[in-house]
């Protein structure tokens, strides 16, 4: 059981990299408090993004896309996409990854919110059965973090996308204040790790997965200069109001959860991380609400008690899908853990070009979440 637990959210001693003050408010309120002060909302917001949008309506001049914009048929990208188009006028292209594994109110939801913003649609397909090779080799590897090439995925597809039609500025949906921040002991992505688990345990080439490799990275960062905008960090954003916008103008669908628009990453979270590691990450999102006032410490631990929803039938869709017996897969379940410190990464080498990386957010050329975890020593 934890011994300590904020006392402004929810989080406790269990959270990796975790201390508490004076005041018992934990390192992660003090991180978000800092991000608070560095990214206004309000008036000061609104001049900030007015500013960011003036650039990319520069940047655009004489093409055909101001930004590439990341969309998932999740809450915080459709609503993004309606903002940028419908309030800010910007010249958008969305890009998807798909993984083969999206819920069908996903794709629907992606299509209807484009359709009827006359918004153009990049997607990236990756084989399916190569996609499910790469997720059975990190179930082998032991390791927490299975549905990394996800991440990686899609953010080399807007990587590419932006090459392709020479856009400068890259929108991103994520939001501190309504997501928290995840600690680096839960989650970790690079793409030297998704080859290195692949050579060690997949069996199939990897041929049409867009892997992330860091010098493909810098080019994209120092000779395209493609810059990583947050708008929702200016952004007073209600997500339960974004949720009923969305519904009412584009027939939006909810699809139960943050995270559980795709049917791997929502068996990720609402069954292989509780079940396998004891991790729930709803603590993240409900320690957010906490912090802004949008939901009592109680009801968020009230809600913490039941258990996380999870759609029928989907970790037996989950073993099929992938091939697991339920030998196989109870052994992968139990087996020893590990981490991504057992496989070859890039960490070191982001720790050692952390004062470049420093450089690297202060231009926007990357988030400040990525320096914050993956450049500092661990």
């Amino acid at each position: 059981m934890p011994k300590n637990i904020c006392t402004r959210c929810i989080y406790d001693d269990s959270v990796p990299n975790i201390s508490f003050d004076g005041e018992g408010v934990c390192s992660y309120c003090r991180q978000i408090d800092a991000l608070e002060a560095e990214y206004p909302t309000g008036r000061e917001g609104e001049t900030r993004l007015q500013k960011l949008v003036y650039e990319m309506k520069a940047a655009g001049r004489g093409k055909k896309y101001d930004a590439v914009i990341g969309v998932s048929g999740g809450c915080d990208s459709s609503y993004l996409v309606h903002q940028m188009k419908e309030v800010y006028g910007l010249r958008l292209l969305a890009a998807h990854f798909d993984n083969t594994w999206n819920s069908t109110i996903a794709t629907e939801n992606i299509h209807n919110v484009l359709d009827k913003l006359g918004v153009d649609l990049f997607t990236i397909v990756v084989d399916n059965k190569e996609y499910d090779d790469i997720y059975r080799s990190f179930f082998r590897a032991g390791v927490k973090d299975i549905d990394c090439p996800t991440d990686i995925g899609l953010a080399t597809t807007l990587y590419r996308a932006s090459e392709k039609f020479g856009i400068k500025y890259m929108i991103e949906g994520h939001s501190f204040r309504t997501e928290g921040v995840a600690p680096l002991g839960w989650v970790y992505m690079d793409g030297k790790y998704i080859d290195s688990v692949h050579r060690q345990f997949g069996s199939l080439p990897m041929k049409t997965f867009p892997n992330l490799w860091l010098h493909l990275q810098l080019k994209w960062m120092l000779f395209g200069g493609i810059k990583k905008i947050r708008p929702l960090y200016y952004m007073d954003y209600d997500k339960e109001a974004a949720k009923k916008l969305l519904t009412d103008k584009y027939g939006w669908q909810w699809y139960g959860g943050h995270h559980l628009e795709n049917r791997y990453t929502a068996f990720v979270h609402s069954y292989f991380f509780p079940r396998r590691w004891n991790i729930d990450f709803r603590i993240a999102g409900y320690s957010a609400y906490c912090r802004n006032g949008w939901m009592t410490r109680e009801e968020a631990l009230r809600l913490m008690d039941e258990p996380p929803h999870i759609e029928t039938g989907l970790v037996d869709f989950v073993k099929k899908r992938l091939g697991f017996s339920e030998e196989e897969f109870e052994r992968l379940m139990t087996m020893p853990p590990k981490t991504y410190k057992d496989y070859v990464t890039y960490k070191k080498t982001f720790e050692r070009m952390r004062p470049f990386f420093w450089v690297m957010y202060k231009m926007d050329l990357i988030p400040k979440s990525f320096y914050m975890k993956y450049t500092a020593k661990s």
